[in-house]
């Protein structure tokens, strides 16, 4: 499974797992927003730590789901991306959307 989803109060963490290519972005958008949608946290965590490679399908994942989390009110955070990773969300503009973890 290229996504484990982890509830703890209101934050749910999504450990994302291998390549975020277009074969692989849209399994794990629907395994987030399943998750996202039953458990209405206010925080949603997308980690990077075991990606090793990502292409504009991961922006665009990233996207969809701060979307996503804003319609509910919440907030979308990544953590533990790899920096070469860090500077394609930067240069994409993550950032000024108010994502978190992305300075």
């Amino acid at each position: 499974m290229p996504v484990t989803i982890q509830a703890e109060e209101r934050t749910l963490t999504a450990l994302l797992e291998g390549e975020i290519d277009h074969h692989t972005a849209k399994a794990m958008r629907e395994e987030i927003d399943s998750a996202a949608v039953r458990m209405e946290p206010k925080l949603l965590r997308l980690d990077f730590s075991r990606v090793g490679f990502m292409d504009s399908s991961g922006i665009g994942l990233i996207m969809g789901r701060f979307r996503l989390m804003k319609e509910s009110g919440g907030s979308v955070e990544v953590i533990n991306v790899p920096i070469g990773m860090a500077k394609m969300m930067r240069l994409a503009g993550l950032g000024r959307l108010g994502i978190k973890g992305i300075e």
